[in-house]
């Protein structure tokens, strides 16, 4: 990567970062201030931002159960909301033309809902990172996003077969025997070299070799190699480290995909009318908001739910770009409307990174609008939750909430509940005969549910995200709660952010580890001499 990119993408990102915007904000307009110095795209970025999004694709593959897409919410809710967005957007830019914008009176009845279904997407790489910054990957409303997403891309490749004029290869059809790969794995009988590569870089060699391979034989028989490193991902979901790989990869994904979000910058600059046309297209976005909340609450699922996922899924997608090139191809539109997409796109990316920033906010003030469009009856995983008489409760059900369960139970006899959002989780932990529930700690119901009348319990934070902690002490503050909070912590300036927000206990898990193995070794070694003497 040119020097030039580097230091323009962490001024930019930095930057932005210090205003509580995502870096990838940052990444966009370094794009674009690249761009007004004449700096070109190249092929290494175009290659790197490739690659990053296959890593992207694949690490969500890898958290993803494909029984999820199956849910009614997810694969019918997903394709209404297309068809639906499709439709209106298509009508709107046809009235557009007959009132004489003029970017919008060459196009075509065919091209001006071409263009609508290009807008009817929403930007993977976006929702994943916004969900990654707000450790929300695993709620709720993070997997329906996943899910819609998930969907979408599979309407992509679709697209993509039809208006290439070109057909899938016959072997397409052998794909289908992949089916049968998450049986084999969970019968280990293709378990050997992932339990084998140790947990260094073979490990991080695996993770770039299968998003790889499964682009590659997808690419093969005609079918579009993102979703091939995707469902490689899905086909190792099962295993017992995908997790682990998907967490030894994520960092080294979102180095590549500072190049994708470059080049959205670097793809041009739009003349004033277009750039008219950009913020045009831009200020559609909350239809599309608005449209996804009332599909997912007839779906009965809860309004905040709705409204995060919708927040989520709120700017256009790449996919506009992808849709542009086929058009040009084609000869249906003008190059130019390659840099209003990028424009529009990234216009909506900025706009949709302020709102998901303030998402938790908007819900609180607006809640009991919200409220009036749920359903009577909703989804079990989506049902909010009532505490009983627990004195203590530990969110995140992980190796570290684990222990604090079993320690506060066994050792110190207090009535624990463990509180977890995924369901996978759960149903293992309870069958070892824990007592846990499912819950999203960022919930303002969730919060306003809780039995705060007499004892108070003791809530210990035990989930790998920062961000999730910080999101709760923000709902107790939201409730008025003076309830006693510990939280657990990996570095010094996370550790400050939480004594300064109210924690009570803040445990560095790494500074804290080092003293307990020391402890623990010293009675080993050196207690049983004491004994034996």
């Amino acid at each position: 990567m040119d020097p030039l990119w580097i230091i323009f993408a962490f001024g930019f990102g930095f930057t932005v970062k210090q205003i509580g915007l995502p870096p990838l904000v940052g990444f966009l307009m370094a794009g674009f201030a690249l761009n007004a110095l004449g700096v070109e795209n190249s092929e290494a970025l175009d290659h790197i931002a490739d690659f990053g999004v296959l890593l992207l694709l694949f690490t969500i593959g890898l958290k993803l159960k494909i029984k999820n897409l199956l849910k009614p919410e997810i694969w019918a809710g997903s394709s209404l909301h297309m068809l639906i967005t499709t439709l209106m957007f298509g009508l709107l830019i046809l009235l557009l033309g007959l009132f004489g914008f003029s970017k919008f009176t060459e196009l075509s009845i065919q091209t001006s809902f071409l263009i609508a279904f290009a807008l009817s997407f929403s930007s993977t790489i976006f929702a994943v990172k916004i969900l990654e910054e707000t450790g929300a990957m695993k709620s709720t409303h993070g997997k329906i996003a996943i899910g819609i997403l998930v969907m979408q891309d599979i309407f992509a490749v679709v697209f993509l077969t039809v208006s290439s004029g070109k057909t899938p290869s016959v072997w397409a059809l052998a794909l289908l025997l992949l089916l049968f790969v998450p049986k084999m794995i969970k019968n280990r009988k293709l378990s050997f070299v992932l339990n084998k590569t140790g947990h260094g870089e073979l490990l991080i060699l695996l993770g770039v070799l299968l998003p790889l391979s499964g682009a590659a034989l997808f690419s093969v028989v005609g079918l579009k190699p993102d979703l091939g490193a995707l469902v490689f991902g899905m086909l190792l979901a099962e295993h017992d480290r995908a997790e682990e790989l998907a967490n030894t990869m994520m960092d080294f994904k979102d180095l590549f995909l500072v190049g994708f979000f470059l080049t959205i910058g670097l793809s041009g600059l739009p003349d004033p009318e277009a750039l008219s046309t950009s913020v045009l297209l831009a200020l559609l976005m909350p239809l599309k908001i608005i449209l996804l909340f009332l599909i997912l609450t007839r779906f009965k699922l809860r309004a905040r739910t709705s409204v995060l996922s919708s927040f989520n899924l709120a700017n256009y997608s790449e996919f506009g770009l992808i849709v542009g090139a086929a058009g040009v191809a084609n000869g249906w539109i003008t190059t130019e409307w390659l840099v209003i997409f990028a424009v529009s796109l990234s216009l909506t990316m900025i706009m949709a990174s302020l709102l998901n920033m303030k998402a938790q906010p908007i819900y609180a003030r607006f809640q009991k609008y919200f409220l009036h469009f749920e359903t009577d009856t909703r989804l079990p995983e989506d049902e909010p939750i009532v505490f009983g008489k627990e004195e203590v409760i530990v969110f995140g059900m992980g190796r570290t909430g684990s222990e604090v369960y079993r320690v506060m139970t066994e050792k110190y006899h207090k009535n624990v509940l463990g509180i977890d959002i995924n369901l996978d989780v759960i149903k293992k932990k309870n069958a070892l005969g824990y007592h846990v529930i499912q819950g999203d700690v960022t919930d303002l119901n969730f919060w306003q549910r809780v039995n705060m009348s007499v004892n108070l319990p003791l809530i210990i934070l035990a989930t790998p995200s920062h961000a999730t902690h910080m999101n709760v002490i923000q709902q107790l503050k939201l409730v008025h709660c003076n309830i006693k909070v510990a939280a657990i912590s990996r570095y010094n300036d996370e550790m400050k952010e939480l004594t300064d927000a109210g924690v009570d206990v803040v445990f560095n898990l790494y500074e804290e580890a080092g003293f307990g193995f020391a402890n623990h070794t010293y009675n080993q070694i050196y207690g049983k001499k004491s004994v034996e003497n």
